[in-house]
This record gives structure tokens, C-alpha cells and sequence, in this order.
């Protein structure tokens, strides 16, 4: 990809001076064509890591116990298990239910549209489907969203597991089939560079898991904020969660990196959640090894507003805008 030079324009967007590559276009991948794929397909293989279609019983779609955060550390030690979350813990880097649902109830209201456009395993598709929100996913891994469906895949309250939801293959830079400020919420969990990559080398190269190069993914991160400002209400909030990584010992701050790509973007911070990590695997090998290093046991959950044109003048040029 050549060079480009950016800018933030005076509606907030990122702008680039020469015209970017042209990124994958969505193309809708409906629940009919995931039963044809389930009859030739038992497993998708996300990572290296084999990843079984076929879900089993399904012990209650609702959470026992479950309350609202009210503090910005939120700490999660038993991952959620209700409905079909279950069957993703072997799916590497995935964010437990709960958070999702927090973002959701707190930031939308039935009926609205919430779009994740790193969908994944489809996390947050289902409890937009739990909470009665109408979900749009979009994954760049034709797997991923089949792995989503079969997550998506039973009832509630009699309705088709279809209701309500829409997933597309696709990549989060060009959300194409999506008119401008069309979406009520971005509530999403993009990859942290190449830390954790969930196509093989070479094998996809629009994955931004298999870039270990930060410069890189900062700048195509870019390009993310903008689509994200262009689909997202005027008011609507954005809700990303990242984390951080280290190279030779020192610390890589990626999530504070990708916080200014969408501060620059015209995005106001509403809140800053720092998320407790448990049971991590790149994590729990260096315990109890001579290190001269901290382990990093966070991640960090930045909630955006969209503001109108009034706000973000005001913002732009003064730290008292309110």
C-alpha cells in the first residue's frame, strides 16, 4: 500500500490526501447458505486452532447474578457461560460476554442497530441478539462468521435464529453496504496487530491480526475510524476494547496509539475502563520465571461519542468545550 498523508477535517473524519487501495466489500452471508456449509463443514479451523460448529444443550439464555458496572476497573475472573458463549473458550482472544453486555445496556435501547465489525466469534452479536437489539457482524475471516452463525444458531422466544441479525463478510475499513449514520453503537474487540493472529501468514492479507508491523496498523486503523465515523449516529457511542504488548522487554502502548487515531478522528472520549485479564495464555507461561519485566494483566475498553458539529468545534480548540 503507498504512502498517505492524513488529515482531520473540520467535521471531525479522517481524511487522506491520495485515495487508500481498495478494501474487500461486504457481501451478506445468510443463515440459509451457513446450513449448507454445516453439511460438508463440522469445524472452522481460526487460527491454527480447530474450532467445532455443533452446539449442545444450552443451559439458560440469560445470566444468573448479573449486575451493571459502576467503576472503570472491570474484573471478570469466571468467564460468562450462558447461552452459547460456552462453546467459544476455544476460540483465542474473544472478549467474555459481560462486557458486551455492560456496553450494550448501558450505551443502546431495544430495537436500536449495533454494529460489530470485528465480530469474531460473534460475542457481542449474541447478546445483541439476547438483549433485542438488531446486530450487524462483519468479520474478514469468511470463518469467523461462520463460526458466529453457529453460535447465532437457536431461538428466542420462538422467534428463527436469523431475526433481527445480519452478518457479512467483509472488512471494517469499507463498511460498504452500510448508509452513513446508520448505526446506534459500535461495540467492538478489533485484534491487537499480530499478537494473536487468526488467519495464517499470507493466507489473507486484508487481516490487520497478521500485521506485526505497529507503524502499519496504526495507520490502517485509520482508515477504520473513519468508516466507524461515517456509519456511526451523531450521539452514538463507540466502545472498542486493546490491549498492549512488549518487544524485546519494553512496552508497546498499541491501545493508547489507536485512543489518538480516533480522538483525531473526531471522536470524544466518554470513559476509559481499564479490563482485568485472567487465565491468559501469553501470560500465565512467564509465572513463576526470573523476569526483569511486569506481566501485563489489562486491557483497556475506550468509550467514544460521536458529537455534532457544535461539540467538536468547541472541542477542537478549547479543553473546556462543555
Amino acid at each position: 500500500m503507498p504512502s498517505t498523508n492524513f488529515y482531520v477535517s473540520e467535521k471531525g473524519s479522517v481524511e487522506s490526501v491520495f485515495l487508500p487501495k481498495i478494501f474487500q466489500e461486504m457481501k451478506e452471508v445468510t443463515y440459509e447458505e451457513y446450513l449448507e456449509y454445516i453439511k460438508y463443514n463440522n469445524e472452522t479451523v481460526i487460527g491454527g486452532t480447530k474450532i467445532p460448529l455443533k452446539i449442545g444443550k444450552i443451559n439458560g439464555l440469560q445470566p444468573k447474578n448479573f449486575s451493571l458496572e459502576q467503576t472503570t476497573v472491570w474484573s471478570f475472573p469466571k468467564r460468562g457461560d450462558w447461552a452459547t458463549h460456552k462453546y467459544n473458550a476455544r476460540y483465542r482472544g474473544n472478549w467474555a460476554p459481560q462486557i458486551p453486555r455492560n456496553l450494550i445496556l448501558r450505551y443502546t435501547k431495544e430495537g436500536e442497530i449495533v454494529l460489530d465489525p470485528f465480530m469474531g466469534s460473534g460475542t457481542t452479536i449474541i447478546e445483541c441478539k439476547l438483549l433485542n437489539r438488531r446486530c450487524v457482524g462483519v468479520d474478514v475471516n469468511f470463518e469467523s462468521v461462520m463460526t458466529s452463525w453457529s453460535r447465532l444458531d437457536f431461538e428466542v422466544e420462538g422467534k428463527p435464529p436469523y431475526y433481527n441479525i445480519k452478518l457479512f463478510h467483509g472488512d471494517a475499513r469499507n463498511l460498504n453496504l452500510i448508509n452513513d449514520e446508520e448505526v446506534d453503537a459500535i461495540i467492538t474487540h478489533p485484534p491487537y496487530a499480530g499478537i494473536i493472529r487468526y488467519t495464517k501468514k499470507g493466507t489473507h492479507p486484508d487481516d490487520l491480526s497478521n500485521n506485526r508491523n505497529i507503524d502499519d496498523f496504526i495507520q490502517q486503523m485509520m482508515f477504520v475510524a473513519k468508516e466507524f465515523w461515517r456509519v456511526l449516529k451523531t450521539n452514538g457511542h463507540l466502545a472498542i476494547m486493546i490491549g498492549d504488548t512488549r518487544i524485546h522487554k519494553h512496552y508497546i502502548p498499541i491501545s493508547y496509539r489507536v485512543l489518538q487515531v480516533f480522538l483525531e478522528a473526531g471522536f470524544i472520549l466518554r470513559e476509559h475502563i481499564i479490563k482485568v485479564q485472567h487465565n491468559m495464555k501469553g501470560t500465565i507461561k512467564w509465572i513463576g520465571k526470573n523476569k526483569d519485566f511486569l506481566l501485563i494483566k489489562h486491557e483497556n475498553i475506550f468509550v467514544f461519542r460521536k458529537p455534532t458539529a457544535k461539540e467538536y468545534k468547541k472541542y477542537k480548540y478549547s479543553s473546556k468545550w462543555w
